[in-house]
């Protein structure tokens, strides 16, 4: 039974390659066609305050060693470019033999997001195309543009901007945006 709802799943890969099977999973879903499929993939890491030589030294810290988190759509096309991405050797939850894994649980993957220091992406607000809103940040900060394009799987926006009495279009994040 195949689902098409967005999940994370974690993957267990050779430990200290997280990072290069990151790399390379983020490639081959670019060069593969995949962007639909596979959207973000997470090495968790935290701060670690360390004393050397006589001064402190902040490092990154990998909190799950020889794990990697990615937030997938899990198809037959996508299990296989992520389970034949090299370093990977294979899904935790899987029961081999080519099944499915199973996903984290929201509140799973919520607590991991949150102790990185990133929330989990969620939106109580709902857009449309059509409507107005007041960009809240970044170089368009106060200006106001109507929405032509919403992609609220990636929580981005495309938004039309009168600059100079042209209409510019700019790419921006649910959370940089507020409703009139």
């Amino acid at each position: 039974m195949e689902t098409f709802e967005k999940k994370w799943y974690v993957l267990h890969t050779y430990s200290g390659y997280e990072n290069k099977v990151k790399a390379n999973l983020i490639s081959r879903a670019q060069s593969m066609g995949m962007e639909n499929n596979i959207f973000r993939v997470i090495v968790p890491e935290e701060q670690k305050v360390e004393q050397k030589n006589g001064k402190k030294e902040i490092e990154m810290e990998k909190v799950f060693p020889g794990y990697v988190l990615v937030e997938m759509v899990m198809t037959d096309e996508s299990w296989f470019v992520v389970r034949n991405t090299p370093g990977v050797t294979g899904f935790v939850g899987s029961h081999g033999a080519g099944s499915k894994p199973a996903p984290l649980l929201d509140e799973e993957i919520d607590h991991v997001l949150a102790s990185m220091g990133g929330a989990a992406r969620h939106s109580d607000v709902e857009y449309e195309v059509g409507e107005s809103v007041t960009i809240t940040e970044g170089a368009f900060n106060k200006m106001v543009g109507k929405i032509t394009e919403v992609q609220a799987d990636k929580f981005k926006l495309f938004v039309d901007i009168d600059m100079f009495g042209r209409q510019t279009n700019a790419e921006l994040d649910f959370d940089q945006v507020e409703k009139l």
